[in-house]
């Protein structure tokens, strides 16, 4: 699953909330540590408050996919780390259900993304890998795609430029034994 495809959905609302072992409040709702068996199949083992998954705990989707971390309200809320079917996993920071925050995200090819994320989508200052070259991308990020300033660097080149909406708008070689960079179309002395 790549980072931008929904996240798998978590049951335990409606009327029929299946199997459950654990604590109990006065109104007979889940709370403090239990253990539910969801209808979908889906299984959820950590804690509780009124009700609510709330705390730390681990969420498993019959498909394989796995979350471990912290809840508020019913949502992936705080640090946690999200195992996709396909084997790519996601560990940082979430806020209402989504990735936000710092966090990394190994893909199933083995390439990274290390950085900031709003809203399910890379966003912010962050670092991409390219497993198979070792390319990287270091620099902003805008809504899953690369924009603003960054840089490509390998361990023979470094390019430095700008970029919009994730296309390349300028990008010159940094030439590392001269005492400049090359930034867009201008060379500056450090």
């Amino acid at each position: 699953m790549s980072d931008d495809e929904a996240e798998e959905i978590e049951e335990e609302e409606g009327v029929y909330l299946g199997e459950y072992e654990g604590g109990r409040n006065e109104r007979d709702e889940r709370h403090g540590y239990g253990k539910a068996t969801l209808p979908n199949g889906d299984t959820y083992e950590g804690m509780y408050e009124n009700g609510k998954r709330n705390g730390s705990g681990v969420y498993r989707f019959k498909n394989g996919a796995r979350y471990d971390g912290t809840y508020e309200d019913n949502k992936r809320q705080g640090q946690g780390t999200f195992y996709y079917p396909d084997g790519s996993t996601y560990e940082g920071n979430w806020s209402e259900g989504l990735r936000y925050g710092q966090g990394k995200y190994t893909y199933i090819n083995g390439d990274t993304y290390e950085g900031e994320w709003r809203d399910h989508l890379r966003h912010g200052r962050g670092t991409y890998t390219f497993a198979s070259t070792k390319l990287q991308y270091i620099g902003n990020w805008k809504a899953g795609k690369m924009d603003g300033h960054g840089e490509l660097v390998h361990p023979h080149h470094r390019f430095i430029g700008s970029w919009k909406d994730g296309m390349v708008m300028d990008l010159l070689p940094h030439i590392s034994n001269f005492p400049h960079i090359c930034y867009y179309l201008r060379c500056k002395t450090l």
